[in-house]
């Protein structure tokens, strides 16, 4: 009897597990449709939400490229600025440099402003050629001059004048129409015997500016007028150098009050 009793029991339990089980999970086929139909679902989902179309890439492209072009537009003022600064930086730099040289090595040397090739690297160049000019007492006789470097300017800038510059250099020293105006204190233009055809000067160990008639050579005075022509003559610049003193100052080109003047940098 204990027997039947407990196999009866059991196929009870059996038919409560069985009406159960189905409740809390299921059919087979409810089961596979909770597992599969999210996950595609979620593909489905994915697909749509994985990338730009071709138009939204071509418009991002094309407000990329119009940036660039108005950064580009906005800056080119600012580079050919620089190309002027850079120009006005290396003539005066050469001036001072070597006019320190001749001082401290007691020599002298030769500074020619250029616009030709040679010994300008390119053509329609302006450039400063520098050479050593050595020294021996008379009666002996003076070596010729040896080139030691050139020193090119942007090719976009030149020595060279506009309209609308004074009529009054820097200090008074010409009239404003010559790109390298330098003369003697007799009023002859400085170079007419070793560099014959090119406005130079020479840097003398007494710190002074002179001709190469010398030695003793003729005090020379002027100014050179740096900028970019056909263009904005108001970021021209202008350097000018005393033949006594050897003083060379930097010059900018302003307008004050309407009239056109030159302001010591």
């Amino acid at each position: 009897m204990q027997v039947a009793s407990l196999a009866t029991c059991a196929r009870r339990t059996e038919r409560v597990l069985g009406a159960v089980e189905p409740a809390r999970h299921g059919t087979v086929e409810s089961r596979l449709e909770r597992i599969v139909l999210p996950r595609e679902r979620n593909l489905m989902s994915s697909k749509k939400n994985g990338g730009f179309s071709m138009l939204e890439l071509t418009l991002v492209v094309a407000i990329g490229f119009t940036m660039v072009a108005v950064s580009v537009m906005a800056l080119m003022p600012m580079f050919k600025e620089n190309h002027v600064d850079q120009a006005y930086d290396t003539t005066l730099s050469v001036l001072r440099n070597y006019r320190n040289l001749a001082i401290t090595q007691t020599n002298r040397y030769i500074i020619t402003f250029n616009t030709t090739k040679p010994p300008c690297q390119l053509v329609n160049q302006s450039c400063i050629q520098v050479q050593i000019w050595g020294y021996q007492p008379p009666p002996a006789v003076s070596p010729a001059p040896i080139p030691v470097a050139v020193y090119p300017l942007p090719q976009d800038i030149q020595f060279a004048v506009q309209a609308g510059f004074p009529s009054s250099g820097p200090d008074g020293f010409g009239n404003g129409g010559s790109a390298v105006y330098l003369q003697t204190q007799n009023g002859n233009e400085s170079c007419t015997v070793v560099n014959a055809g090119n406005p130079c000067l020479v840097f003398y160990p007494d710190g002074s500016v002179d001709d190469d008639e010398g030695p003793p050579g003729n005090y020379t005075s002027g100014v050179i007028y740096i900028t970019r022509p056909a263009s904005n003559q108001f970021s021209s610049r202008a350097i000018d150098i005393w033949g006594t003193t050897g003083r060379i100052r930097g010059w900018r080109l302003y307008t004050e009050s309407g009239v056109n003047t030159w302001v010591q940098q």
